[in-house]
């Protein structure tokens, strides 16, 4: 089976680099399978899971939007952030999405809206991630 490289790197660091077989993203424009020999592409992404497979099994990258360029051989998405799966803690995603909810209900002046609603963003995505690793657990 053919594959590609799949680099998901953030201005810290790269988070990710491995040889997959697919890549899954969310675009602005929708879900995007990206297969070896893709004809290339630059699209932006939206705040979701990256899905790489690697023969039957899935990996998932919490990505934080940002852009994906596909090439021939290789897909690389520049993030402002990204997270393995492995790497995400389940309560403390848990409790800042609470956090984040409670301080969009107040509606208080001295509250930054934007700023709760990207937290949330960012709490929703860290447990969807973890969530699509334990949904693929257990459809095998």
């Amino acid at each position: 089976m053919s594959t590609l490289r799949l680099e998901i790197v953030t201005p810290e660091h790269k988070v990710y680099e491995k040889d997959v077989n697919m890549v899954v993203v969310k675009g602005v424009a929708g879900e995007l399978g990206i297969l070896p020999n893709h004809i290339p592409l630059v699209t932006p992404l939206k705040v979701a899971p990256v899905k790489a497979k690697i023969g039957n099994t899935n990996e998932f990258i919490a990505v934080h939007g940002g852009f994906m360029e596909v090439r021939k051989d290789k897909v690389v998405i520049l993030a402002e952030a990204a997270e393995l799966e492995s790497d995400i803690d389940v309560s403390r995603a848990r409790l800042a999405k609470e956090r984040a909810e409670r301080r969009l209900a107040q509606k208080q002046a001295d509250i930054n809206a934007a700023r709760a609603e990207l937290a949330l963003q960012r709490a929703i995505l860290r447990l969807e991630t973890v969530n699509e690793k334990e949904q693929q657990h257990r459809n095998q």
